[in-house]
């Protein structure tokens, strides 16, 4: 790949109204040369719109694209230099694997001559070299990704934009597939925008994740960043498994849950409506061996869901409010778990408080 091939992206203020209804409201960011950038939020957020915006299939109201030095706001979808895998696939059942990648190149009227080059290299990098000659029939969910994948990107694009790609494959493969998603992209460096309305799988993929609500810009953030320091309750409860509770604060650095004070490592919003958001991952059953500085609940286990790899422990708190806990599904783990109605130690250490605005 080239220095084309890596080119950075630019949005600038870039809406979308279809008469009363804003779809995009004023979105801006910069995405960097070979970064793996996730549009995350439920659906109606305005993701798939600011991806139509990016490829050329919807034209903003206002605002301006562009990739590297170039303006591409109002540039015809395939004069863009950007590749795109669908939802679908959007592979033609009636050509051959090699038919179906190459044709990127066929529509650029690029000497035929390295069409059969290209393709192979193309194949080679999503590991389905020897395919040429295959029907698309004769392929897996997870090998018609790959072909869709080669097909955008045989010619070499400035940017791979990808609309929920492993939404239609189960789960195992989807997750088999986020994996070489990104190891493919870390070998590449190429641009890639993602969409997506799963956290996991944004968390999983991606350098930077941007979520969207109501057609605007609510974050956007390195996975860790997102999860560990979400912006505001919208972004605590979207992204991972979170109960919001509401507290006062107590101090510079410590809020008020009911009688308890709990101390946050991290400075409180300067709203005046807080939560605390109580993430299932980290809070954990104290046994006594909590660290010395934790934060600590009382509370009484009513139900406990055994979950494969994992149990979800719900227990009330003195107040009657529910919040749940997940532990590891090994045997040692879930001998520390009470039965339901047994009272229950839970802790949080002050790296894990985290309170946000309401």
């Amino acid at each position: 790949m080239d220095a084309r091939a890596k080119a950075g992206v630019s949005i600038r203020s870039a809406s979308k109204r279809y008469g009363p209804l804003i779809a995009l409201d004023d979105v801006s960011i910069d995405v960097a040369q070979g970064e793996f950038l996730s549009l995350l939020g439920p659906s109606g957020s305005g993701k798939t719109t600011l991806l139509g915006i990016l490829g050329g299939f919807v034209q903003p109201s206002s605002g301006s694209v562009w990739v590297g030095e170039r303006d591409i706001t109002f540039a015809p979808p395939h004069k863009r230099d950007i590749g795109m895998v669908f939802q679908s696939y959007a592979l033609f059942p009636h050509m051959t694997v090699g038919e179906n990648v190459a044709f990127p190149l066929r529509a650029r009227r690029q000497p035929k001559a390295s069409w059969s080059g290209k393709v192979a290299d193309a194949l080679a990098m999503v590991e389905l070299r020897g395919y040429e000659h295959r029907r698309i029939s004769e392929l897996s969910g997870g090998q018609r990704q790959r072909v869709a994948l080669a097909r955008a990107m045989v010619f070499e694009p400035q940017l791979i934009l990808m609309d929920e790609p492993l939404s239609a494959l189960d789960k195992q493969l989807r997750e088999t597939m986020q994996i070489e998603l990104r190891r493919l992209h870390r070998r590449l460096g190429t641009t890639i925008v993602y969409v997506t309305h799963d956290q996991r799988e944004a968390l999983t993929m991606s350098d930077r994740v941007a979520v969207l609500k109501d057609g605007r810009l609510v974050q956007v953030d390195t996975p860790e960043h997102l999860y560990d320091r979400p912006r505001n309750s919208f972004v605590a409860s979207f992204i991972g498994e979170a109960t919001l509770l509401p507290v006062a604060r107590a101090g510079e650095n410590a809020v008020k849950l009911g009688d308890t004070v709990l101390r946050t490592a991290y400075p409180l919003p300067r709203e005046d409506r807080l939560l605390l958001a109580v993430q299932t991952e980290k809070l954990v059953i104290d046994a006594g061996d909590a660290p010395g500085d934790a934060n600590r609940l009382s509370a009484r286990v009513t139900e406990v869901l055994y979950q494969g790899e994992s149990l979800r422990v719900f227990a009330a708190l003195a107040d009657g409010t529910v919040v749940s806990l997940r532990q590891p599904g090994n045997h040692a783990a879930r001998q520390r778990i009470p039965l339901p109605g047994a009272p229950l130690s839970v802790a949080l250490s002050p790296r894990d408080t985290i309170v946000v605005a309401a």
